[in-house]
């Protein structure tokens, strides 16, 4: 017999079954409510499968026959209210399948959660928190983030700072309190934290999450986290959140089988599971999954002001034969290996999610060439606006580890990710999975003596730096963490003792700074307007030169050498007639290196690399040197003018032989003339005038 549906739930789950409610959690989980003027609290639940279903707690003495919950709907929800019950109450869901069995179950839409091991969901109220960040939240409003500069800090929240008691840790402001003006006075822009919604084994470090709307409670309530959110935002921070839709834990208080049946995961089993990784794979195809995903996304974004969402594995999502052996998978209906379904899911998430959210953030981390992962939906792209650039960083991770002798025999390793650089809008990440699991730190990749390493490394930021693309370093990186990162013991803070170790924290601080300075290494990373090559064959040498430009014209040219030997004349084309001023060395002596990093060039009227112009300079080994060309002007300017003659000064002598030229030459030109015409005229004069007084 059909389930008349309360009419006020007709709307939020005629959409929940359409796959198009991007606000369930304000349906299901638990709520603070009034029923008949008593208060207390309202349990709803999806479990379709379900024979029965009761919730159970301390309130109870966790019994099942005691709270049975009312089916209200064909579609598989649950409702019970419970007088009475009160904040931090625990809680979970009985649930009894077709079969028989008894699952106890934390609710898939629970707000807060016990801290591990224990997994019961805990009542609470996520409405109070008073926010205090509308300036930031407005401005994101408007913020063109593709023409912003984004640097952004990776953090394992649990290892980034520990306390001595390694079972005791920090909390969420005690964490912000340290973490925020740390990140600040380092010149990053954004926080990224790994998955921080509830997990029960560490060593997951948050991929395999049994509380998908529960922040983890090892650091504090929902409130406290909201709270580390505001901090953030309040001393200029964004946060992005690492949220994993891929898959889920087999937790048997998870989503697992949920109600005895595949619930949330998919039936199919060529589809149900990534068995290196021991976790289920959600059936996107389902709407109440969609619904459920959309609105996790939603709700970070909503109730907690993330920024921004990387969104994991990404890659496994896209493709049905991903990590499937001996072809263990099903085809799609076009028999091709595309999940349809997976592609369905990511664009309706991304077309709801930014249709709510201007200003926001959403990152695939993709390792594949899957097309147009940041283009827009309506042209057929999967609707992300940035992507990891994963092909650049396993290119450069390979390129650095091997010996210098080698690298001009890999040159396309250096210089192949820049024929890509804007088919999407990238992301350059050296995260945690590249320095865990005897992959070793970043210091320890780099080739050759542990003392040169540090001039490699200084090199390779700064490279990255220059790199059309935002950037994105896991935490320990800025000071050369000297061992790979081990989430159990947290960062080497103590190596910062050793001068190598400082020095190097000293050049990402000033790296970062002079990223924020500077426009042209930052404001067109989407297109070739912003990048310009000037040498990229000089294999040989392992040199390249390259111009980053502003929407403005202001450009700097960065000169990076990757072989441990100096280049005393060194000259590439430059495109105007101008001084090249050196405005950042790695080779710094305050870094380490043996600069003054404060040399000039002026252009030489011989052109190279297809420019006017060319400069010859010194390039230290190992290093990365930043031009920026000053005063630029005509070579015409800089040509010495000619002198003009000296007139020979004039004698009173040669001043009188002069006149009397003048006036011989004068006298000459009347016929008649002699030299005693003065006296001459004078009687005639005379005779005039006695000839006119004779007349009268």
């Amino acid at each position: 017999m059909a389930i008349n549906v309360p009419k006020e739930y007709e709307v939020p789950l005629y959409l929940f079954h359409q796959g198009k409610n991007a606000e369930a959690y304000k349906l299901f989980g638990s709520h603070f409510a009034k029923k008949d003027g008593v208060s207390g609290v309202v349990f709803r639940v999806w479990a379709p499968k379900a024979a029965d279903v009761s919730v159970v707690g301390d309130f109870n003495h966790w019994n099942r026959e005691e709270s049975y919950m009312k089916k209200i709907s064909d579609g598989g929800i649950w409702e019970l209210f419970i007088p009475g019950l009160k904040k931090f109450d625990n809680y979970k869901y009985s649930i009894k399948t077709e079969r028989g069995q008894i699952k106890l179950k934390a609710d898939p839409y629970g707000y807060h959660m016990e801290t591990r091991p224990n997994t019961a969901s805990k009542v609470y109220d996520i409405s109070s928190y008073n926010w205090k960040d509308s300036k930031w939240m407005d401005e994101k409003k408007t913020k063109d983030v593709y023409r912003s500069p984004m640097n952004i800090y990776e953090v394992h929240l649990n290892s980034w700072f520990t306390k001595t008691d390694e079972e005791e840790l920090f909390s969420y402001m005690q964490l912000a309190e340290k973490l925020v003006p740390y990140v600040k006075e380092m010149g990053y822009t954004h926080i990224e934290m790994m998955p921080i919604a509830e997990f029960p084994f560490d060593g997951s470090w948050g991929y395999q999450q049994i509380g998908y709307y529960a922040p983890t409670s090892r650091f504090g309530t929902p409130s406290d986290f909201m709270e580390f959110v505001d901090y953030c935002h309040t001393h200029g921070v964004g946060v992005i959140l690492d949220w994993v839709p891929a898959h889920f834990p087999k937790d048997a208080a998870g989503l697992y089988e949920f109600d005895g049946d595949y619930c949330y995961e998919y039936s199919d089993p060529n589809k149900r599971e990534h068995y290196n990784w021991g976790t289920r794979v959600f059936d996107w195809g389902k709407p109440e999954v969609q619904s459920f995903l959309i609105s996790n996304a939603n709700y970070w974004l909503s109730e907690y002001h993330i920024d921004g969402l990387r969104v994991d594995a990404v890659a496994s999502m896209l493709y049905l034969d991903y990590d499937r052996q001996g072809g263990a998978w099903t085809p799609n209906k076009n028999g091709g290996n595309e999940n349809l379904e997976a592609v369905d899911f990511l664009q309706n998430l991304n077309s709801c999610l930014f249709s709510r959210h201007p200003g926001l953030l959403m990152i695939a981390e993709e390792s594949t060439a899957w097309p147009m992962v940041t283009k827009p939906v309506d042209i057929g792209g999967l609707g992300f606006n940035f992507k990891w650039n994963m092909g650049w960083m396993n290119d450069m991770l390979s390129y650095m580890s091997m010996s210098p002798e080698y690298r001009q025999y890999n040159h396309d390793k250096l210089t192949f990710s820049f024929y890509y650089a804007f088919s999407e809008n990238y992301i350059l990440p050296i995260s945690h999975d590249e320095v865990v699991y005897g992959k070793c730190s970043m210091l320890d990749k780099m080739s050759g003596p542990r003392e040169k390493r540090f001039a490699s490394l200084r090199t390779f930021l700064a490279y990255m730096t220059a790199h059309p693309g935002k950037k994105l370093m896991f935490m320990g990186q800025e000071f050369a963490q000297f061992k790979e990162w081990n989430y159990k013991t947290g960062l080497d803070w103590d190596i910062l003792k050793f001068p190598e170790h400082s020095q190097y924290q000293s050049f990402v601080k000033a790296m970062n700074k002079f990223y924020l300075d500077n426009k042209p290494l930052w404001e067109i990373d989407y297109d070739w307007s912003g990048f310009s090559w000037i040498s990229n064959d000089d294999n040989k040498n392992s040199v390249i030169v390259f111009r980053r430009i502003a929407s403005n014209g202001d450009e700097l040219i960065a000169v990076c050498n990757f072989l441990p030997n100096e280049h005393e004349q060194y000259s590439f084309g430059v495109p105007y007639y101008a001084d090249y001023k050196e405005v950042f060395t790695t080779d710094d002596k305050k870094f380490g290196g043996d600069s003054d990093g404060n040399a000039s060039y002026t252009a030489q009227c011989e052109g190279m690399h297809g420019l006017e112009y060319s400069i010859t300079m010194k390039i230290p080994a190992m290093s990365a040197v930043f031009l920026k060309p000053v005063n630029k002007r005509s070579p015409e300017s800089d040509k010495p003018k000619p002198e003009k003659a000296e007139k020979p000064a004039k004698t009173a002598e040669k001043k009188a032989e002069t006149q009397a030229q003048k006036t011989a030459q004068k006298t000459a030109a009347k016929p008649g003339a002699s030299a005693k015409k003065p006296a001459a005229k004078k009687a005639n004069t005379a005779n005039r005038k006695k000839n006119g007084k004779a007349k009268k």
